[in-house]
């Protein structure tokens, strides 16, 4: 467990000071700052539990579970915040993944930004994955954004669409590229696999 901040304040403290004039709100950047980090440094996800995020971000763990329910929840409000980019290229015109472009197109766009996401936040999924990422807010939106855009392809997938976009996500999970890394394969490698799955699973249907 990491050691008590040494400006750790207790859950009325946080509280009584945020109300205080003048006094900033509840640091919510502050402590997903430091649960980032302690995810980064962790060696196992589930070892980082709410007490070691209140200690390394200052504050008291009942206020840490009040802004954001439990620590799935903080977990949600990261994804959150590194997805928001993502979000916004989907509904820019003039973006690869934007509206004016063909249904494939914006699938494949999205599932290369999908795997630089997981290369660039390993420990972020990871703490995800191993508590349910089904039921995340985050996953929820990836898969009925590609679920609808699979249904407006010319592939017999269309039919399946709701399946066919848990399977095509689920090949994304960490586990999965952990371990292509460790057989060798490249991330320019795992980005061709995926872009030759995705064609070969949405190809128009004859």
């Amino acid at each position: 467990m990491s050691p008590k901040h040494p400006d750790t304040i207790t859950d009325r403290e946080s509280e009584t000071k945020s109300r205080r004039p003048g006094r900033p709100p509840f640091p919510r950047e502050l402590v997903l700052a430091a649960a980032d980090a302690l995810f980064a440094d962790a060696d196992a996800p589930k070892s980082v539990s709410m007490d070691d995020i209140a200690a390394a971000a200052g504050v008291g763990k009942a206020t840490l579970f009040r802004a954001f329910g439990s620590r799935d929840g903080l977990l949600d409000a990261l994804f959150a915040a590194r997805a928001a980019p993502l979000r916004a290229e989907l509904e820019r015109p003039d973006s690869p993944l934007g509206p004016k472009a063909p249904p494939l197109d914006r699938i494949l766009a999205l599932f290369d930004e999908l795997v630089s996401f997981k290369f660039n936040n390993p420990h972020l999924t990871a703490a995800r994955e191993v508590s349910g990422m089904l039921q995340a807010p985050d996953y929820v939106w990836m898969h009925t954004t590609l679920r609808s855009l699979i249904e407006q392809t010319d592939s017999a997938a269309a039919e399946s669409a709701d399946y066919v976009a848990h399977v095509l996500l689920g090949g994304l999970r960490v586990d999965v590229i952990d371990e292509l890394l460790a057989s060798g394969r490249s991330r320019d490698d795992i980005r061709r696999d995926v872009a030759v799955l995705v064609r070969s699973v949405l190809a128009p249907a004859q």
